[in-house]
């Protein structure tokens, strides 16, 4: 009874943030429409928009839509807890963004398609959480050693890449120089890797090992990545990891995960209010990037894919040299060259899913997709919530905007995984770890 109380009261707790969740994404999106004097984003160029005679059509899909937030309260926390409320948060966004829309496709279907794909996704990804057998783990000493090798060779790394390229830019500037940047092969996979997996990892074993000033280290390292790829996930990522930390410092798993993105949104809305247009910046880059834009891939991948030819998985690399494609260019930029907003990247819901097998199969693709991020559960099963909420921050951020492909090869979610499974568990015999419903 007294193990079933923390958790009747996360329970209540989620019941209640959930819901406050759902209302701040709408204000925000509502207020992202809205904004008079835009700053690094044009609500219309992003297909932005919010109509009040239509607000009541709005309200309706997504008081139905939370009915499958539920789950949320009955699953436990794992990862697949963690990118389950993020790609909830994303079709919300995207089923509240499509009653406005302007794009002309048969938004009922796409919304009807989307609903089961986020079911069919959550199904594997919240409940299969077994874990699976250890035959290797490393030693306590070589774990620490392997946490000293990440940032030797993240050293290595942004030492090579500096050669090439190391610019400091202001943000507002890095998109003229982005696309000129050009690194070798083995630079860019190695970038990839290091900053969304190998850093939150070591930042994460760092923090659990207390081994603060090593942690700070890592944090140093990110922010010199961001003058070698001039990118916002770069510079904001020790942030962001460090916020992560906290959050896990000062509420349950579930709890923290809900709260680590209603908490910037309410900031930062809290901000507009007070400051106007001299927020504006702050709105651009954490409720239109972080949570609108992943939103607004899905609205333009179901509106171009109603129109042209589906991929059949052909945008893949090593798919491409066995098969022909109608596509040439990354669907990034077929999409940028259709839309005009840049290189516009989505998660596996709009690329493995809309874009790969057409609206009807998306739900199954998107299935299998969960069924991939919920081996993650199960080898990361014994860790505690707090090391797992670290050490996938940036991860979680990744599949929201790129292909669950191209989350695994080239930004190391593979290789996070497998060193979720060889993490000594005896280091954490005294914090509360994940174990099977």
């Amino acid at each position: 009874m007294a193990d079933n109380l923390p958790r009747l009261q996360e329970r209540l707790a989620l019941g209640l943030l959930i819901p406050l969740h759902m209302v701040v994404c709408c204000l925000s999106l509502i207020r992202l429409a809205d904004f008079e004097r835009p700053i690094a984003f044009h609500p219309a160029a992003f297909h932005l928009f919010y109509d009040p005679a239509r607000l009541h059509i709005a309200v309706a899909v997504v008081a139905g839509f939370a009915l499958i937030s539920l789950l949320f309260l009955v699953a436990r926390f794992s990862f697949g807890f963690i990118a389950g409320f993020y790609f909830y948060t994303m079709v919300l966004g995207y089923l509240w963004l499509s009653c406005f829309s302007d794009l002309n496709y048969d938004r009922l279907s796409a919304g009807l398609s989307a609903v089961v794909s986020i079911v069919a996704f959550l199904l594997p990804a919240l409940f299969i959480t077994s874990p699976i057998r250890h035959v290797y783990a490393l030693s306590t000493t070589a774990f620490d050693r392997a946490l000293i090798a990440i940032l030797a060779l993240t050293g290595a790394t942004v030492a090579a890449a500096a050669t090439y390229n190391f610019r400091l830019v202001p943000i507002e500037d890095i998109y003229e120089y982005r696309n000129k940047l050009e690194f070798p092969a083995i630079l860019n996979y190695l970038i990839g890797i290091i900053s969304t997996s190998l850093l939150p990892f070591a930042f994460a074993g760092f923090a659990a090992r207390r081994a603060w000033w090593s942690a700070c280290a890592v944090l140093v390292l990110f922010l010199l990545l961001y003058p070698i790829t001039l990118s916002k996930l770069a510079l904001f990522a020790p942030v962001w990891v460090v916020f992560m930390l906290l959050l896990s410092k000062l509420f349950t798993g579930r709890v923290a995960v809900v709260v680590s993105l209603t908490g910037p949104l309410v900031v930062v809305l809290g901000l507009v209010g007070l400051f106007g247009s001299k927020a504006a910046l702050l709105l651009s880059m954490v409720n239109h990037r972080m949570v609108a834009i992943p939103s607004i891939a899905m609205d333009a991948y179901n509106d171009f894919f109603s129109r042209h030819e589906i991929t059949y998985f052909c945008q893949l690399t090593f798919l491409k040299r066995f098969v022909s494609c109608p596509y040439q260019e990354p669907l990034s930029v077929v999409m940028s060259q259709a839309y005009g907003m840049g290189n516009l990247n989505a998660s596996f819901f709009a690329t493995e899913g809309v874009a790969s097998v057409g609206l009807w199969f998306a739900p199954v693709s998107v299935f299998i997709c969960g069924l991939v991020l919920s081996l993650a559960n199960r080898l990361s099963a014994g860790l505690p919530p707090r090391f797992i909420l670290v050490s996938s921050a940036v991860l979680i951020q990744v599949l929201l905007n790129v292909p669950l492909s191209t989350s695994l090869l080239t930004h190391g979610a593979a290789v996070l995984f497998l060193l979720w499974y060889i993490t000594p568990r005896s280091l954490f015999q005294h914090e509360p770890v994940l174990r099977a419903a």
